[in-house]
């Protein structure tokens, strides 16, 4: 072959290649998907391996959720320039889980890690977490409501634990008639009550002093932990002796212990100090592993971080213990660290003033029970205030449970509040029109698309009219609605933080099929030019979707000039403009046949007064360079 001509032909091919490419890509940040798969595809066919059509391949195929397809394209790029950019490696990896390849992710997370040791995404990574990027990419904001408990008494109410149906707490609403010097107030004890969940509620039986023979002395006991059997019980006393008084440091100060309790015939007894107590420290506050092997507990210990650490300490098969160890810098702080307590997730809360808090103490989140030694995360509002809130205890369920505060407008100096997290979430509904005729249309298909371009959920209202999607609340959303022989439309709506509350999105759809044309918008050309240029490319798209709908229609072309130059000229090139048209929906796959014809008319049909000789600017210029789309049949 003529190497010139060889040469050509292979400038022309790349040529079409990038023209493809640009066009791919403004379906793609228009959120067409399908349409983008199909014109990237057309490029990787025409030999456009690049990692920009590779990896927005992948990312049409992970925005619509077909992870399958999304792990291929991703892969091709991997295989094709050895490294790609975190954030599609990343996709890969996901992409990988969603479909069962979990070895494969996680020799690429190695990449991913090693390559980008920085990358937050990375913090808290768990191989055994298949849902993984949803739970770093959720940004749901919760609506959390609490509620001042009816056992909360004029006392001192703190402290909650709920074994079946009963819940333990601490409480000074006993005997009066003798006070604690520090708040002028009784004695703790430890208490229970009877709880009944109902649907929209939950319901307090009748408080009752704990069942046992002889917990509850005449001096403090607070802070319970009960093993998953139900039939150990650990809990906090000031430091009495067997005749039941208080014990005293050199410095006359009394200090707290951890004891342990069984249950025999429903009866707590059986009370033992535990060895690693001390008449000279305070040891307090337990709580227990989810497989009750460890036991944690705060102390005030020589050798400590700060005012009072937490600890850890191992519990033997055979009821001994290990020596306790400092939970460490990344929770103890100079400041008092207390009140531990481990959901069943292995997430450590507690409470603190000594991480950034809203005032006093605070309660904190932390995964160092999980290996991860990021810093502790506090809770916020409402949980925390400005004044001392603690004793964090969660419900299996993760949504519900119990803390305690002394923050104002309570019942007592300290109350209990029951609090139950749930999503914020808002609904985003309308209806779909015809926007020239103002009728309702049916058989529409609604696209819900978030802030990273993918699509969440998709919908056809076959015979309705209306759509309704539920959506988080602090969100950006795109609603794409599509009908054959309409113009997509699309409508970006922000949510608020107010829950459950309906933002109504009307969406109008502009026909294509109008009388005997298909109308989309002008298809502008470049002064004296007549190639296609890419926005003309994407509205000729939906004359090629109407051929395709509609195998039987057959067309024509017509194209305008402006009056620029000569008449005779114009003429020539409204043809060039006309035929070049016709070109590209013939390439897109649509027969040749079905263009009747594509004529020219120069500068014989304008719209406005720019005629030969009147001034007019380049806009009104603009305006009669387009073409029209006749239906000859259909």
């Amino acid at each position: 072959m003529n190497t010139r001509l060889l040469a050509l032909i292979l400038a022309l091919s790349c040529t079409l290649s990038y023209a493809q490419t640009k066009l791919a890509d403004k379906f793609f940040e228009n959120y067409g998907y399908v349409k983008a798969i199909e014109l990237y595809e057309k490029a990787v066919e025409k030999g456009d391996r690049s990692a920009h059509v590779l990896t927005r391949l992948g990312d049409s195929y992970y925005n619509n959720s077909k992870s399958d397809k999304a792990a291929y394209w991703y892969g091709e790029a991997l295989k094709e320039h050895n490294k790609i950019e975190a954030e599609y490696l990343y996709k890969y990896i996901q992409s990988l889980r969603s479909i069962g390849k979990f070895d494969e992710a996680d020799k690429w997370f190695k990449e991913l890690r090693a390559a980008h040791q920085g990358d937050s995404r990375l913090k808290g990574y768990n191989p055994d977490e298949v849902d993984l990027y949803d739970k770093l990419t959720s940004k749901s904001d919760v609506v959390v409501t609490i509620e001042n408990l009816p056992i909360n008494s004029e006392y001192s109410d703190f402290g909650s634990f709920v074994v079946g149906n009963t819940l333990y707490f601490s409480s000074s609403q006993g005997d009066d008639e003798k006070v604690y010097n520090w708040n002028k107030e009784p004695f703790l004890d430890l208490y229970q009550v009877d709880i009944t969940k109902n649907v929209d509620s939950i319901n307090y039986g009748t408080i009752t002093e704990i069942t046992s023979e002889n917990i509850n002395t005449q001096f403090h006991e607070a802070s319970v932990a009960i093993t998953n059997d139900g039939k150990t019980l650990y809990f906090t006393r000031d430091n009495v002796n067997k005749r039941n008084r208080l014990q005293y440091d050199k410095k006359g100060t009394t200090h707290l212990k951890i004891y342990k309790a069984t249950l025999e015939d429903g009866i707590w007894t059986n009370v033992i100090e535990l060895p690693f107590n001390d008449d000279v420290f305070s040891t307090g506050h337990p709580a227990l592993s989810v497989d009750n092997k460890t036991l944690f507990f705060v102390s005030d210990r020589q050798g400590g971080i700060g005012q009072t650490d937490m600890y850890s300490v191992t519990i033997n098969d055979d009821g001994t213990y290990g020596e306790p160890q400092n939970l460490g810098e990344r929770v103890n702080t100079e400041g008092r660290e207390m009140f531990p307590f481990v959901a069943e997730d292995s997430t450590l809360y507690f409470s603190s003033d000594g991480h950034l808090n809203l005032g006093l103490l605070d309660i904190f989140r932390s995964d160092i029970l999980k290996g991860d030694d990021s810093e502790p995360e506090n809770l916020g509002a409402p949980y925390n205030s400005g004044y001392d809130d603690f004793a964090f205890f969660m419900n299996s369920d993760s949504e519900s449970g119990y803390f305690s505060s002394n923050r104002p407008n309570g019942k007592g100096s300290d109350d209990i509040y029951g609090f139950n997290a749930a999503e914020c979430q808002q609904e985003i509904a309308g209806v779909i029109k015809d926007s020239n005729s103002g009728v309702l249309l049916t058989g529409i298909t609604v696209k819900l698309i978030d802030d990273t371009g993918k699509v969440v959920e998709e919908i056809n209202t076959e015979d309705k009219s209306n759509y309704s999607f539920t959506v988080d609340c602090n969100k950006t959303y795109i609603v794409v609605a599509s009908k054959p022989d309409y113009k997509d439309n699309q409508v970006m709506v922000a949510t608020t933080n107010e829950n459950n509350k309906v933002n109504t999105v009307d969406i109008n759809l502009v026909p294509l099929i109008m009388d005997n044309q298909i109308v989309i918008n002008p298809i502008f050309f470049d002064f004296d030019k007549w190639n296609i240029r890419t926005d003309a490319q994407y509205e000729l798209e939906n004359i090629v979707d109407v051929l395709r709908k509609h195998p039987s229609m057959i067309i024509k072309i017509e194209s305008h000039t402006d009056s620029r130059g000569s008449d005779r000229y114009n003429l020539k090139l409204s043809n060039r403009r006309a035929e070049s048209t016709r070109d590209y929906i013939i390439s897109r796959g649509i027969d040749a046949n079905r263009i009747e014809s594509a004529i020219g008319y120069g500068e014989t049909q304008l719209l406005n007064k720019c005629a030969n000789g009147v001034k007019c600017s380049e806009e009104e210029h603009q305006l009669n360079r387009r073409s029209y789309f006749y239906i000859v049949k259909d």
